[in-house]
């Protein structure tokens, strides 16, 4: 059985609204660097402004991704949510080749000394204070909604705010004498081709279908092993696309019939869902488990064997796992029940937790019909038994006659207790 779920988890952040704001603070910059330009013939603001202008253009660029990510046509099924991937690539190519003009600039163009005023001052300050604010917003809107097109283009804004800071130096420097101009260019070269750099491998990742991180991996396995009816978690992996993550594992259920294998496909989807933001697509691959051991739980009145009549408040429970081949019991434990001393639905919180031990079958002297234990033990796909038999020994006998487990004279089993 294949399961595929793939509705996408809303965002709550209205990301083709960001990329309009990121235009008009791009102009907005261009602007101001334009004015400030042509006042003191700087080159490092000159440097500035090339690097606003290609920024515009990328922005653009980033509005139209955006746009195209999520929509699905006939040629592409799946969406197009590597389109923001292939744009944030496309935006570390436009850093670098601005790195490359400021270089350039820097290193070869003759000009005269940049001619520094207040005013000159007070339009680079302008342009540092509206990156640094715009950054920081831009910045928590993208990974709120996990968008790498906007994550790449608040990181830009970012080098801006570094980049700015430079030139006002250099400016600074100039006005007491100090020619720091080229320096202050080659300054911004460096920084602009980091922050290229982490663009490309960061968008080259999700394109060349990198594995999630570790830790999303551990939690979803985690999850997925989680659910009572979930006997073999057999892989699990996973990728980014666009904001998007998309899963798939292959697990092994503890399951009698197609019904109760959708309700534990829906569960465990809905528990990824629920821990784990912005997941597009989970693809299951449910198999029914093919049983060659089954673990059999037993509530105990004492440690050495002797059953409960009573199901909750059994102050033991024994856990025996039997090869179905000879009906031999090959590993067996005592376990204090954890939900002894519980005054409300204590029979369901024991059912979980025996679920949660991989219960395969539970042996039982009290009739439990209409009572919660009955739907957690139905959910998990977990057989319940009755049995007359007083003792451990005697109810495994009646269940697995051909059976050589341990037995004493006395009738009792021999068991670890485990506390």
């Amino acid at each position: 059985m294949t399961r595929n779920t793939g509705a996408p988890t809303a965002s709550p952040v209205n990301i083709e609204r960001w990329g309009w704001y990121s235009i008009g603070i791009n102009v907005t910059l261009i602007g101001i660097n334009l004015l400030v330009a042509r006042a003191s013939g700087s080159l490092a603001v000159g440097a500035e402004l090339i690097h606003n202008a290609v920024d515009l253009l990328t922005a653009i660029a980033v509005l139209a991704g955006l746009k195209l990510a999520t929509r699905k046509t006939a040629q592409f099924p799946y969406g197009l949510y590597k389109l923001e991937n292939i744009i944030a690539v496309g935006l570390a190519g436009m850093t670098f080749l601005t790195a490359y003009e400021i270089a350039r600039e820097a290193l070869f163009a003759t000009a005269p000394p940049p001619t520094v005023t207040f005013w000159t001052l007070a339009g680079v300050v302008v342009a540092w204070i509206i990156p640094l604010i715009f950054s920081a917003f831009e910045l928590r809107a993208g990974r709120t909604a996990n968008s790498p097109a906007l994550i790449a283009d608040a990181l830009e804004y970012r080098a801006h705010v570094f980049t700015t800071g430079v030139v006002f130096a250099a400016l600074i420097g100039q006005w007491l004498n100090v020619p720091l101009d080229r320096i202050a260019a080659l300054l911004i070269v460096i920084a602009i081709v980091k922050t290229g750099w982490d663009l490309l491998s960061d968008g080259m990742r999700v394109l060349l279908d990198a594995s999630l991180d570790a830790e999303t991996l551990v939690q979803v396995r985690e999850l997925i092993t989680a659910d009572p009816a979930v006997t073999a978690l057999r892989w699990v992996t996973g990728h980014n696309a666009g904001r998007f993550r998309f899963l798939e594992a292959e697990v092994t259920l503890r399951v009698h019939d197609l019904e109760q294998a959708e309700a534990a496909v829906q569960r465990i989807d809905s528990a990824i869902r629920a821990a784990v933001p912005h997941i597009e697509r989970v693809l299951i691959h449910a198999t029914p488990q093919e049983r060659t051991h089954v673990r059999v739980a037993i509530p105990l009145a004492t440690p050495e064997g002797v059953l409960s009549a009573h199901f909750g408040e059994a102050p033991y429970f024994a856990l025996v796992t039997v090869r179905l081949a000879d009906g031999a019991a090959i590993e067996q434990t005592v376990h204090l029940n954890p939900h002894q001393g519980e005054e409300k639905a204590k029979g369901i919180h024991v059912a979980e937790w025996l679920a949660a031990q991989k219960a395969d079958v539970v042996l039982l002297r009290e009739d439990l019909s209409g009572k919660g234990p009955v739907y957690v033990f139905g959910e998990a796909g977990i057989e319940m038994r009755r049995t007359e038999a007083t003792t451990l020994t005697e109810a495994l006998t009646a269940v697995f006659p051909d059976g050589q487990g341990a037995n004493d004279e006395s009738g009792t089993s021999h068991a670890t207790l485990v506390e």
